[in-house]
């Protein structure tokens, strides 16, 4: 299966970017091919800019070339990974804005004849959300996890109700000690290896 992990941390030695290596390594180790998209590396803008927004319901919504490579791996891979931490109650803004330049009319969703929308990305089988949160789960919960919402919910009217979606969390990330990260780390694993 072909498995499109996208990370959204800035800082390489951050217990995300151990997440999203170990996700990589299960998923390979299963016989899946992994495309890793690390936002920050790449430099990615997560800004749309006003050319993008005037382009976005035109013939080609996409003309930043970065912005085109990664709409080809999202067309082409039949799970979606997504590895960030939970600030603000949301995902990082270069997580939203990579999913607003890149999932735009005619890769995350199309217009049928009537123009009512129909999902664009009927190839992805399988969701995955990982993401680490410094306030407990009940506090979570309370502001209704916008993250998980967006990559379980609504993601999934870009891909049809029968794509399977798993969360994963990781709470109070401040407070975790080696040993409950590293049991984090092995559910990851346990999760991936499976898909």
């Amino acid at each position: 299966m072909k498995v499109l992990v996208v990370l959204a941390h800035p800082n390489v030695d951050s217990f995300n970017h151990a997440i999203a290596r170990r996700a990589q390594a299960a998923l390979e180790a299963n016989g899946h091919t992994v495309h890793l998209l690390d936002l920050y590396a790449l430099g990615f803008r997560a800004a749309m800019s006003a050319d993008e927004r005037r382009a976005y319901h035109g013939e080609q919504p996409i003309s930043d070339p970065l912005v085109a490579e990664h709409a080809a791996l999202v067309r082409a891979c039949e799970a979606l990974v997504f590895v960030y931490p939970t600030w603000w109650s949301a995902m990082p803004a270069i997580l939203k804005g990579w999913l607003e330049r890149v999932l735009v009319p005619g890769v995350g969703f199309e217009f049928d004849d009537k123009g009512k929308v129909a999902p664009g990305l009927r190839n992805v089988r399988h969701l995955v959300g990982i993401s680490t949160y410094g306030s407990p789960r009940l506090y979570v919960k309370a502001l209704n996890d916008n993250g998980r919402r967006t990559v379980l919910r609504t993601l999934r009217l870009s891909t049809g109700l029968r794509t399977r979606g798993r969360w994963l969390a990781l709470y109070a990330i401040d407070a975790a000690d080696a040993q409950r990260r590293e049991a984090f780390l092995q559910r990851v694993e346990r999760t991936l290896g499976a898909l």
